[in-house]
């Protein structure tokens, strides 16, 4: 009866904890602008089905597409265990039952089996991603500025505690295999792993009980604050990922979006009978400040844009197909994501565990510490990683959760010329040119068709000689 008040306790403990982080994290999804993302929900789903839960675009890279998805289904099947240990966690000591989905009879045994072999090729899976970070020379996406310091020690920090978890289940599920065999009873299930292990385990069944509830209770623990770390953790994205996906432009990647006032005086400029909708207004009737054009702080980026700093997984595949990162430019579309996830956290609410200063001491550019100051423009991006950006919708095409960075480095953009003109000067001459001209090349409109007198003069020699 004791242990299953303690585990009640655990799991309400747990779960209200990972509410309250959960919630912190929606709260600063939504200092955003708005935006209307409803609509169109059996798209949606479909993409949501391929993309988040089918690993669709994983497999544009076949090795690490075979691991992960070891991982994730690992992690999937795993939970079957995890739904039975809440169970007799719950019930079992009080009703006198144990594995209380045996029921299943010849289901559970491949349940069983499954789950241990998945396990252990999660281990492996893991031990390949740890030496794919952590060799002499890593994979090049694993390295860069913003990869240092506590991103670089999250992405090791989950590795151990999934190879933690892993173990804790095989010590539990040998310890419960060779306690059956000295009390000379059939256990319920297959486990071809902890079969191999009962060898390793002594032949006392008071002993083994012990042994048997510390790899429960170490597992079920370590499975509990694992939890309660994800929404501070890259790894958050096993989570929110879903309904990323699921909020994803359904537009063509090309398309970009219109300033909705700047849209407006067009359309009333090109015809004079356009009526300009009315300014919106408070809810007591009085005028509300007008926004700013583009984006200077999160707060100034549509919410979508932060819920896509949630769901990074720091992969990198963004930035080794950038083409500007490429080419030794500043721009990393994979730090534009998780500066502005930093900046959320530093300007309103952080999870229970607070990121440190992602930046080593190496790096090129510090984040300003004043807040009163500091902006996610010019505080953590600068105008040079922005204007290094050549649109090519790469890095959107590449992200297997469906991230848009080049929204962000858009709006940040608009930001730059609309309110502070401060655009590049190559750019400038081109918005001379295009006012005088109507084109972006410094020649009068007369003269356009020019490049086209040579041709006509050698045509007309041509076809005399015809004739």
């Amino acid at each position: 009866m004791l242990q299953s008040i303690l585990f009640l306790l655990l799991l309400v403990a747990a779960f209200g904890l990972f509410a309250w982080q959960v919630r912190k994290i929606w709260a600063n999804i939504h200092v955003g602008r708005e935006r209307d993302m409803s609509g169109h929900p059996a798209e949606r789903f479909r993409k949501m089905m391929l993309v988040a839960f089918g690993q669709q675009k994983m497999f544009k890279r076949l090795t690490p597409a075979l691991l992960h998805l070891v991982v994730y289904v690992g992690f999937l099947v795993i939970n079957i265990e995890v739904i039975e240990i809440v169970i007799d966690g719950l019930f079992g000591n009080i009703f006198g039952f144990h594995r209380s989905l045996k029921f299943l009879g010849p289901v559970y045994d491949v349940l069983m089996a499954t789950n241990e072999i998945l396990a252990a090729l999660v281990i492996l899976a893991v031990a390949a991603f740890w030496w794919r970070r952590n060799r002499s020379q890593p994979v090049k996406r694993f390295t860069g500025v913003e990869l240092r310091a506590w991103p670089k020690l999250d992405a090791n920090v989950i590795l151990y505690i999934e190879v933690i978890l892993m173990v804790a289940l095989f010590f539990m599920n040998t310890a419960d295999l060779k306690l059956h065999q000295v009390r000379g009873e059939e256990m319920p299930g297959t486990f071809p792993i902890s079969s191999l292990l009962v060898g390793l385990f002594p032949s006392d069944a008071g002993t083994l009980h012990v042994l048997e509830r510390i790899g429960w209770w170490a597992h079920i623990t370590g499975i509990f604050l694992f939890l309660n770390y994800l929404p501070s953790s890259k790894h958050f994205h096993i989570i929110i990922s879903f309904p990323n996906v699921w909020y994803s432009r359904l537009v063509p990647q090309g398309q970009f979006s219109n300033v909705e006032s700047i849209t407006h005086e067009v359309k009333a400029m090109m015809d004079p009978s356009y009526v300009v909708p009315p300014a919106p207004t408070a809810p007591d009737g009085s005028a509300l400040a007008p926004t700013s054009f583009g984006a200077k702080d999160v707060e100034d980026l549509p919410w979508t844009n932060l819920l896509n700093a949630y769901s990074c997984t720091e992969c990198g595949r963004c930035t080794s197909v950038c083409p500007a990162n490429l080419t030794g430019k500043l721009l990393s579309p994979r730090k534009i994501i998780m500066d502005t996830r930093d900046r959320m956290e530093e300007k309103y609410e952080s999870p229970l565990i607070f990121r440190p200063n992602q930046y080593g001491p190496e790096a090129k550019h510090e984040p300003v510490t004043d807040l009163m100051e500091a902006t996610l423009l010019r505080g953590k991006v600068t105008p040079e990683e922005l204007w290094a950006c050549t649109t090519c919708n790469a890095c959107v095409e590449s992200c297997p959760v469906n991230i848009n960075p080049l929204e962000s480095i858009i709006e940040m953009r608009r930001f730059l010329v609309l309110e502070e003109s401060a655009a590049p000067n190559s750019l400038n001459v081109m918005f001379s040119n295009i006012e005088n001209n109507g084109a972006p090349w410094a020649f009068s409109p007369s003269d356009r068709f020019n490049w086209a007198d040579d041709l006509f003069a050698a045509e007309k020699p041509a076809k005399a000689a015809v004739a």
